[in-house]
């Protein structure tokens, strides 16, 4: 069949936290500790004080199979406390500066009631191998967590920390969305919701929604965007669709170049908005605001992809659909600029690629900030590049 190509929001769906290490049994001071590493790069001191838990994956023994299982323990069990102002040194008062092997540790249990609990029947069965690797009472909570009884079922855990304070709305007009892991679990959540609610009704372009890993390590992973998962999909669609014009490897090679040309991918990550308190931080032409929609990024060095076909296919977009017009970002001349997983999936698969992002505050903060409007805006602006894709190609991908 006749087809445009393929529409395709890409995302991230990781955030900077601390990891568990593969032997996270740790003690320090006679009490009980998790060794973690930083993932990413994350602002570390807001996990301080802060009331943590753990989550992850389990893989579970099943007779002969090994399963994996999400895993989230639903209470607080873990806390990185800050040294007191009392005993504090010189520029510790001023500047906060943890060392990350030595003070990101959270503490899981005071000794006094770990010795308590390492009784014959508290450890319950658990075998040596497996408390090397894991504090007891660490896999007794993955076990409650997971309704099982026998550890021994428990082949591995991979964990990470996170805060147990649920996302909320507030502000004094209720306006804002206050969340841990909004960059990037926001523009996974619209784009899927965008793509749900599409009417494929006499679509001529393929749509579909791409979701990938390790982008705030480089994306260099099999479920990076380094890696096959959006090529292999790109290359499957034309397959399925039969453009090939015979059998032959050449054939279709043809073809699904010439539909990987014909694609577009949007690379939605959050966007940097204006901090109040750091106005001077951004160009003054391209600051955005919270509450004023979707955000299009540009950079002349290619930190982003956006181009200004791409940008334009947007901004009619948000046209036709009554919306208010995108805003527009670019770092300030004398700043340097981070990237996204635009720039690596238009190098590696040569498809033209736009980067946006709703504007939000506190990135890579334990817990961020962005406005409700910004939400509903770019899930209608998501909508709307599905719809039109189709009608706007031509004029601007000839």
């Amino acid at each position: 069949p006749d087809t445009s190509g393929a529409i395709v929001i890409g995302a991230h769906t990781d955030s900077p936290c601390p990891k568990l290490k593969p032997r996270s049994s740790l003690e320090k001071g006679g009490n009980a500790m998790l060794g973690v590493v930083g993932y990413g790069g994350g602002l570390w001191h807001t996990w301080f004080d802060r009331d943590l838990t753990v989550a992850g994956r389990a893989l579970v023994a099943e007779g002969d199979r090994v399963v994996s299982k999400l895993i989230r323990v639903q209470k607080p069990v873990c806390r990185v406390s800050t040294l007191a102002i009392h005993l504090s040194q010189n520029d510790e008062r001023t500047t906060f500066k943890p060392n990350l092997q030595n003070h990101l540790p959270p503490m899981l249990a005071s000794g006094v009631r770990d010795q308590l609990w390492r009784t014959p029947a508290g450890l319950n069965g658990i075998r040596k191998d497996a408390s090397r690797r894991h504090h007891p009472v660490l896999l007794r909570l993955a076990l409650d967590a997971l309704e099982r009884e026998d550890v021994n079922d428990v082949m591995e855990l991979e964990l990470q920390l996170c805060d147990t304070q649920p996302a909320t709305v507030g502000g004094a007009y209720d306006e804002f969305i206050y969340s841990g892991r909004l960059d990037n679990l926001c523009s996974c959540y619209v784009a899927t919701r965008a793509l749900s609610e599409l009417e494929l009704a006499d679509k001529k372009s393929v749509a579909f929604v791409a979701l990938f890993d390790h982008e705030e390590v480089g994306s260099l992973s099999a479920t990076g965007a380094q890696g096959p998962l959006l090529r292999d999909a790109l290359l499957r669609v034309p397959a399925a669709l039969n453009v090939s014009l015979d059998e032959t490897p050449s054939s279709f090679d043809v073809a699904a170049a010439a539909f990987r040309a014909r694609s577009f991918l949007i690379s939605a990550d959050m966007a940097h908005a204006q901090h109040p308190n750091y106005a001077d931080r951004h160009d003054p032409e391209h600051a955005p605001k919270l509450g004023r929609g979707l955000v299009i990024k540009h950079n002349a060095n290619q930190r982003y992809a956006t181009n200004d076909l791409g940008a334009t296919f947007l901004r009619r977009c948000a046209e036709r659909a009554n919306l208010a017009p995108p805003q527009e970002f670019a770092v300030k001349a004398d700043c340097g600029c981070g990237s996204t997983i635009g720039p690596i999936s238009a190098a590696n698969l040569g498809v033209r690629t736009l980067d946006v992002g709703a504007p939000q505050l506190s990135m890579h903060s334990i817990r961020e900030i962005m406005h409700v409007d910004d939400l509903h805006h770019t899930m209608s602006l998501f909508q709307a590049a599905f719809s039109f894709f189709d009608d706007f190609h031509q004029d601007l991908f000839p």
